[in-house]
């Protein structure tokens, strides 16, 4: 038989042809054809199974029918099932709904697994897995071979065609007056209107360049629904689709409530043979591209136009999921398995979360910072911490530090299985990482993938303990933060043996400091020390030529563990919990704390970058007050968090969001908001919707904004708000109040040292 050699870009089932593959060939694109049965699984009370035997024996469907011993990973003995297996893959989905509905009380496993999963169970398939197909002659599959790994350093590149398009502005702020369109040769201007030339002008140019990749803006939210609307009306056929006989899939967008927060998912347009992907819909696209997009393709085996939009942790279940169906594990519908009981007092131990210390509040320098390399799934790795090895009572358990919990090491679990090559993969990505030369152009490329990995790793902690994880355990949850105290002690107990001086500790990493030891080298015998006591890899993230841990607004005394920033000594800077990080800050203030950084940075000590910092804000403010600064560097971005009839007093965003509600602009929890604080009522301005007057900005309010957020960077080195007020408000850059002494004069500062300069009493008239 005739044998193709290619890349796998799409599977998907078809309604008579079995399962229909896409393979990007060096001759074109190839529709083949797959015979592909799938098989769902009940399991209940014998009596209702039979019922259920007759159910299905009457339906319509080609189907097969066999009663069957599986394995339930909660269960110790084999579970007695019955396989219902159809023929036709795109049959199942609604066989099986129809079984649920009669059949409530029964427990199904298997039944609504993704297509591509269950493949890449069977033939060990992957988007753009590069594949040895034999085909008939009539394009029917009669095998696949697998020619590479998902878990390869440097992955085969396929000759992929992508079209990019967008429109001229968003169209949530303004209409769209054209599109730009660019692909690998050419570049294209099209204008909305009038439509028809649009979509003929929009038709030849996909068909020209057939590409495998539609990569647009708003094309979810805006631009693929406008062009199918305009297509129906015209009635002119519009070719997004690569296969003529299936149907463009749109999804509803939707709002639902996950890790404490409301999330929106715009509407979605999925196409057939081709991929279509908006950089605007697609979840943390803005951190590692298309690059981290194929990457979790490659790694979960779900398709790119879904990975590309869905949280980590859909991610992180189709491995397990994968990993499953490969040891013959059924997986449930929907999670069974409660929390076991326990006292008040072993669950007070339990659920204790991530270590964390307070750190010391100031300014240090020639400070290290340790962090253990994916810790939380290193220790699920390491200590084989399962849902189904936790609680286990054999010979080789092992107890969990501080927790009335064993743990079986007789065979490894299903979740350490599902992990270990990716956290083996990510090691070796930033082994790599660490050997490049900084103009090497794979950097970008190892950089992105070792992203992915990272929030795919982040995600299964937490998705241990979510309530709806299908292979998701409480108790395993709590032994991994268990042990990830634990870890962190004898971490602290490691640095403070050989004479280091412990700053701050942070759930899985520490900043520690020595006299005389600034070079990454001479923390390497800490390092070792570390992984013998522990077991976990770790890693030197960088050292600090100065870090600054910040104290509380309310009480200065008090600090905010993940509030401080650091120069590290490559130039690059280290940010958490300050303003340039928050995504409500607008974009002005962002900059000028950068900038404030940066003079920071260049001075030969922090405190001698005082004066040009307070003659840099001054700048800024000038800029301010006169009108300089555009209006779109002023915008506040919030996310809005429940229905406006649920808020109870009229925050800004609930203001905004009553705005575009009035000129019909439909907005629901979990979406952002953006918007100008503005003087008079009602002091907002949605910046999508019209304005019925001139804007103006309350300049007293971004002035507060930019004080507070340059006091986060000055305080570091003893300048309190008060004082950085007086410097910046007063004439002479100093200045005094009736019953108040001012601060030390900027003008002084120039020659002074830290320690001595923060002492110094203040006197009137400076």
């Amino acid at each position: 038989m005739p044998e193709l050699d290619g890349w796998l870009l799409d599977l998907y089932p078809s309604p008579d042809e079995g399962l229909v593959l896409w393979l990007l060939t060096g001759e074109g694109r190839r529709r083949l054809r797959q015979v592909f049965p799938v098989t769902f699984y009940a399991a209940g009370p014998g009596p209702q199974l039979r019922e259920l035997w007759r159910f299905l024996r009457a339906h319509p469907a080609r189907l097969h029918l066999a009663r069957q011993e599986r394995r339930d990973l909660f269960l110790s003995k084999p579970q007695i099932v019955l396989a219902v297996t159809t023929a036709q893959p795109g049959d199942q989905p609604r066989l099986f709904q129809q079984a649920a509905a009669a059949f409530p009380e029964l427990t199904y496993y298997d039944a609504d697994l993704p297509i591509s999963l269950r493949h890449a169970a069977l033939y060990g398939t992957f988007p753009l897995a590069h594949c040895q197909v034999s085909v008939n002659t009539n394009d029917n599959v009669t095998g696949i071979r697998v020619l590479n790994s998902p878990w390869e350093t440097d992955p085969e590149i396929p000759p992929l065609r992508s079209l990019f398009i967008e429109p001229d502005v968003d169209p949530a702020h303004a209409p769209p007056t054209c599109l730009h369109i660019r692909s690998e040769r050419a570049s294209y201007r099209l204008p909305l209107s009038p439509p028809r030339p649009l979509l003929i002008n929009l038709r030849a140019i996909l068909e020209r360049h057939d590409p495998d990749l539609l990569l647009t803006y708003w094309g979810d939210t805006w631009l693929l629904p406008y062009l199918l609307e305009q297509s129906d009306q015209l009635q002119l056929p519009l070719p997004l689709n690569r296969d003529p006989a299936q149907q463009v899939i749109r999804k509803e967008a939707r709002s639902y409530f996950a890790y404490g927060q409301v999330i929106y998912r715009g509407q979605q347009v999925h196409l057939y043979g081709r991929w279509h992907v908006d950089g605007c819909n697609a979840v943390l696209f803005h951190e590692y591209g298309m690059e981290g997009v194929f990457e979790l393709g490659r790694v979960t085996a779900l398709p790119i136009q879904t990975v590309a939009r869905v949280s980590p942790g859909t991610g992180i279940s189709a491995m397990q999921m994968i990993t499953a169906l490969r040891l013959g594990v059924l997986v449930p519908w929907h999670k069974q398995q409660a929390e076991q009981p326990q006292s008040a007092l072993n669950l007070l131990h339990a659920d204790q979360g991530g270590l964390v210390y307070q750190p010391t509040i100031g300014l240090h320098r020639d400070v290290a910072e340790i962090d253990f390399i994916s810790m939380y799934p290193s220790i699920m790795a390491h200590f084989n911490i399962s849902p189904e090895t936790v609680g286990a009572e054999k010979v080789d358990a092992q107890r969990v530090p501080e927790l009335e919990l064993m743990i079986s090491h007789s065979q490894p679990g299903l979740v350490p299985q599902t992990l270990q090559p990716l956290l083996d993969k990510r090691l070796k990505l930033k082994a790599r990482l660490a050997d490049l030369p900084a103009w090497d152009p794979r950097r970008t490329a190892y950089k992105a993938r070792s992203t992915a990995h990272k929030w795919l790793l982040v995600t299964c902690f937490g998705y241990l303990g979510y309530k709806n994880a299908r292979f998701g355990r409480i108790e395993a949850h709590e032994a991994v933060t268990a042990y990830g105290r634990e870890a962190l002690l004898r971490a602290k107990e490691a640095a403070e043996d050989l004479g280091y001086t412990v700053l701050h500790m942070y759930v899985d990493g520490l900043w520690v400091r020595k006299d005389g030891e600034r070079q990454a080298a001479d923390f390497q015998p800490l390092l070792e020390e570390i992984l013998a006591r522990t077991g976990l890899p770790i890693a030197l993230d960088g050292v600090y030529r100065w870090v600054a841990f910040l104290p509380s607004r309310v009480d200065r005394r008090v600090p905010v563990p993940n509030r401080y920033f650091g120069l590290f000594q490559d130039g690059s800077f280290k940010l958490r919990g300050i303003e340039a990080r928050r995504h409500d800050t607008p974009r002005f203030i962002k900059d000028v704390q950068m900038e404030m950084l940066e003079l920071m940075g260049k001075a030969p000590q922090p405190v001698d970058s005082l004066p040009a910092q307070v003659t840099l804000l001054r700048r800024r403010l000038s800029e301010l007050r006169s009108g300089r600064v555009p209006l779109e560097r002023l915008l506040v971005t919030q996310t809005l968090s429940r229905t406006l009839e649920e808020y109870r007093s009229p925050s800004p965003v609930a203001r905004a969001v009553a705005q575009l509600l009035a000129c019909g602009k439909s907005m629901r929890p979990g979406q952002r908001v953006r918007f100008l604080f503005t003087r008079g009522e009602p002091g907002v301005q949605a910046w999508d919707a019209p304005a019925v007057g001139p804007v103006i900005p309350d300049l007293g309010r971004y002035i507060t904004l930019l004080v507070r957020a340059a006091s986060s960077i000055v305080g570091s080195v003893g300048v309190d708000e008060q004082t950085l007020r007086w410097w910046l408000f007063s004439n002479a850059g100093y200045g005094s109040r009736p019953g108040v002494l001012p601060p030390v004069p900027l003008d002084r500062l120039g020659s002074i040292s830290l320690p001595l300069w923060m002492a110094l009493p203040v006197q009137a008239g400076g």
